[in-house]
């Protein structure tokens, strides 16, 4: 399976961001690669609106698998 972070990959937040009022497990969206190993990621409301957005280094995140799985 291919763990490299790449754009328009889903990912999830390691550790909060008080200042930008990101939390743990926050779930958002890679926009941007913006040098090795540091992505820019949007997190959006469930109506669609930024609400955050943030330069991250891959040891932040946590790469977000969807998958089928066999019954």
């Amino acid at each position: 399976m291919n763990t490299e972070i790449k754009e328009l990959d889903v990912v999830a937040l390691l550790h909060d961001i008080p200042e930008k009022c990101l939390l743990t497990g926050h779930v958002g969206t890679v926009v941007e690669i913006l040098a090795n190993g540091v992505f820019e990621v949007e997190f959006i409301d469930d109506n669609g609106r930024t609400y955050a957005t943030s330069a991250l280094k891959k040891e932040e995140l946590l790469l977000l698998h969807y998958e089928s799985v066999a019954a």
